[in-house]
Formats: C-alpha cells, structure tokens, sequence
C-alpha cells in the first residue's frame, strides 16, 4: 500500500463514521414528528383498513368477514348510495360555482383598484371564521322569519320558500354558504397568479388588438390554467369530504336530503356503532376521491399550458 493509499484510509474511515453520527442526530432530531405520523396517522390508516375487513362493534365481540362490509354496503344499505349522490351533487354544484366567483372577484380586484388589499381581507374573513359562527348567520338569514324572507316580504310582497325544510331547497343552500365561506382562499390564489401573468405576452396580445372577453379567453384564462387546476383539483377535493355545512345547517335533513357520504360515515361509526362498515364506506370514499384525482391529472395535459 502507499503512503498515499495509507493516509487515505483513516480519512475515509473519520468520514463515515461522522456520517453516522450525523445520522443518528438527524433521527433523534426528527423522531418526534415519526412518532406524532405513526401514531396518528399509519397507525390509525392500517387499523381502518382492518376495521373494513371485521364486523366490528364499538363494543361487543368482532367477527371478520372480509368484503362482507363492502358488499352491504353496494347492496344492502339503504342509505349509502343517497348519501354518494348527495356528495357528488353537492361537488358538481360547489366546484364550479366557487372557482367561477372567485376568479371574478380576483379579476375585479385587479391592481387598478383602489384599496384591493383591504377587499382582499374582507373576501377572506370568512374562510379564518369558526365554521359554527357562518353555519349559524346563515341558519338565522334562512329561517321562515329570517333577514331574508323579511326584506323579500316587506319590499317585494313575496313570502320565500323554507329554504331549509324544502327537499331541493335545502342542498343549494348549503351549496350557496360554502361557496361564500370558502371563496376567498381560491380567490387570494387567482389573485396572486394574476400578478404573476408574463408581462410581455400581455402587452403583445395589446398590441395585436386583443382586448376585453377575446384578451381573457385567449390570453389570461390559458395563462392562469395551472392555477385553476390547482384549485379545481383542492376543491374538488373538499367538496368531497364535506360535513360540518350540511351537519350543522340542515342536519342532513329534511329527510337524507342533504346527507353527504362522510357524514354517512360519522353515522355508521358514532350514532349506530358500526365501526367496520364506517370504514369500509372510508375507503370507498378514498378510492373515489383518488380516482378523480387521477382523470383530472391525465387530462391537464390538454388544456393546462405551462410556461417554458
């Protein structure tokens, strides 16, 4: 060996063992956020998918019966395929319904307008808002004698529906409170990908004629299509797992009218005990969820345009 090769062999030996100190520092440094994912998190993913395979009362012994949950479910309970409806009602309705009003309010609060900042603040208020505290301002402005039914009755002579008690009423109401509580989040981010629009692309569509809906369309939607994918893809979602608008605004009434799929699971789990048919309807619920996560990434490759 030479001195060379000699000299070398400590050094590579100091190294790795540095290396290995180092390591076990990393992992001291974050095994308490391990244990908080385990615990919390793994732990709970596995037990859920165990759950499914078991007939599984809170209390009581548990018998396993493999997809038997699973088909129950698709076959036998009578309220697993409204409260599936009901959610993806409530997502095809919610979607589009809160992406288009906040792409207008974010296009309304362009830079020209004075004092944006402070309608920015005001848009999304109620996003930071306890949910209870929205759910229960609109709960008053809906009633028979609410806000609304007052100003409707005493300006315009016209009694409203109960809006809360009438079977189609009662969804596009819960609809209409989540696109207001929840708004202003896409908002900021249509917001900020608006300041971001390539300048120059925009003064040469200006320069060529392009103004007004032809400028949007052509122009400022396709450029803005990452961010709407982003915020299609988020609120699809929630929208998706939505439970505490319907639960505390209509109860999921009248009748299952406005039931949606997790509260179908809260059902199943904390009212009649049936903790392995919850989880079932979970995982479902999860596949689904992932599913349309999936069509949605496999067809942006058509209509979101990336800058190079």
């Amino acid at each position: 060996m030479t001195a060379t090769g000699a000299s070398a062999a400590p050094l590579r030996r100091g190294q790795s063992r540095l290396r290995r100190i180092e390591s076990r520092q990393a992992l001291g440094f974050i095994s308490p956020a391990l244990a908080g994912l385990t615990v919390f998190t793994i732990a709970p993913v596995i037990l859920s998918i165990v759950m499914s395979l078991y007939d599984w009362p809170a209390w009581g012994d548990r018998t396993f019966v493999g997809g038997g949950n699973y088909v129950d479910l698709f076959t036998r309970h009578p309220d697993f395929w409204p409260s599936l409806r009901n959610s993806a009602i409530f997502t095809l309705l919610f979607v589009p319904m809160n992406l288009a009003v906040s792409l207008t309010l974010a296009l309304l609060l362009s830079p020209r307008i004075k004092g944006r900042a402070v309608f920015r603040v005001l848009f999304f208020i109620p996003v930071v808002t306890p949910m209870v505290a929205n759910v229960l301002v609109w709960k008053m402005l809906l009633q028979p004698n609410g806000l609304f039914n007052g100003l409707s009755t005493s300006m315009f002579g016209i009694e409203l529906p109960s809006f809360l008690s009438h079977p189609q009423w009662a969804m596009v109401m819960v609809v209409v409170m989540s696109v207001w509580q929840g708004m202003g989040y896409n908002m900021l981010i249509f917001c900020a990908a608006l300041e971001q629009l390539p300048e120059p692309v925009l003064e040469a569509a200006r320069i060529d004629g392009a103004k007004g809906w032809r400028m949007f369309s052509r122009i400022t939607l396709p450029l803005l299509s990452p961010a709407i994918f982003f915020t299609t893809v988020m609120t699809m979602i929630t929208s998706m797992q939505v439970f505490a608008q319907p639960q505390l605004l209509t109860g999921g009434g009248p009748g299952n009218a406005t039931i949606p799929i997790v509260m179908f699971i809260y059902d199943q789990a904390f009212t009649f005990q049936q903790m392995g048919l919850a989880a079932a309807a979970a995982w479902i619920l999860f596949a689904i969820i992932i599913g349309l996560t999936a069509l949605q990434f496999s067809a942006q490759k058509r209509w979101v345009h990336y800058e190079v």
